[in-house]
């Protein structure tokens, strides 16, 4: 009976090692993996507005003709043209990793410390957790770094590129006010 139950044994744990292995390796391999990161809208500032007073006694319909003459002109100047639909050069967005900092040296080393004391055996699995959990640790804080760099390079791409927008808006916002002001109106 005892020979029995140690066949048994031994049966069980060769089969509990094969089906931690494949487990543990998907766990440690899942903190290598860096999904893209999130893009997040943040909620736009409105674009500023040109206020336009008469100063030479011109009517509202010769005020309303001058601010779209002046429009048009600016856009031709500029290549700027706020009354789109699409035009936004007031977006911004911040940009995070898609898993929090920190996440992959966890799952890594998990993963790790589990393969670890799996491969090592019974008698050493002390051991052999602490050797994966630190390997592990280490693979995933590799890719935790590799997540925020790529965040960090996407947001520096959008900021430039809303930098470039805002300069094309006040540069339209600079020609209308000079048209308008050499018409004859006090531009603010």
């Amino acid at each position: 009976m005892t020979s029995a139950f140690h066949s048994w044994a031994a049966r069980g744990r060769v089969f509990a090692v094969r089906a931690a292995i494949p487990l543990a390796a998907i766990l440690g391999l899942t903190a290598c993996v860096t999904p893209p990161p999130r893009t997040i809208a943040v909620a736009a500032p409105p674009p500023q507005k040109v206020f336009v007073y008469p100063k030479n006694g011109q009517s509202p319909e010769q005020t309303d003709r001058d601010r779209y003459e002046c429009h048009v002109w600016a856009v031709q100047q500029t290549g700027v043209d706020p009354s789109r639909a699409d035009a936004n050069p007031y977006e911004r967005v911040i940009v995070q990793p898609a898993n929090p900092p920190g996440s992959g040296t966890a799952a890594g080393a998990i993963g790790g410390a589990i393969l670890g004391a799996i491969l090592a055996g019974p008698r050493d699995a002390g051991a052999g957790m602490i050797l994966g959990g630190a390997t592990g640790a280490i693979v995933g804080s590799t890719a935790d770094a590799s997540a925020q760099q790529q965040a960090q390079m996407t947001q520096r791409q959008i900021n430039q590129s809303a930098a470039a927008g805002r300069a094309r808006a006040e540069s339209y916002t600079r020609a209308l006010g000079a048209c308008l002001q050499g018409r004859g109106y006090s531009v603010s």
